[in-house]
């Protein structure tokens, strides 16, 4: 800490305010909040927050994990070992009733129907593949 007599303290702020007029200032811009957004459907990274229809969507880590992860490259199709090990972080030994137990889960939540998903696609004998839901 720092203490200045009334003397000191006068020209610290004059030197301050000589540099504040050398030195070029730039606007700064509230920081941009990335979404994914697709009909029905909005993920707010920033926010950690899934809208659906407008109506926050409750989801554990791994299910907003797996969404991220698949949203982020929609129609890229992923194997239950490339989603478990990017978003568990471990090594994928016994990860197939992991990843589907997570994707049914989100579905239930997320899709219109899950019975006939409109976001989360399997890709029979591959994975799954995120939809724009359209």
């Amino acid at each position: 800490m720092l203490i200045f007599n009334d003397t000191e303290e006068k020209a610290v702020e004059k030197a301050i305010a000589a540099l504040a007029d050398m030195i070029p200032l730039e606007t700064m811009q509230p920081p941009h909040s990335p979404a994914l957004t697709f009909p029905g459907l909005e993920i707010k990274l920033h926010q950690r927050r899934v809208l659906k229809n407008g109506t926050d969507i409750s989801l554990t880590r791994l299910e907003y994990g797996t969404l991220c992860y698949l949203a982020a490259s929609p129609g890229q199709v992923f194997t239950k070992a490339q989603i478990f090990e990017s978003v568990w972080s471990m090594e994928s030994e016994s990860c197939q009733s992991n990843v589907a137990n997570v994707i049914c889960n989100l579905r239930k939540k997320i899709e219109p129907d899950s019975g006939k998903p409109t976001y989360i696609k399997t890709v029979l004998g591959v994975g799954y593949k995120f939809a724009s839901g359209e």
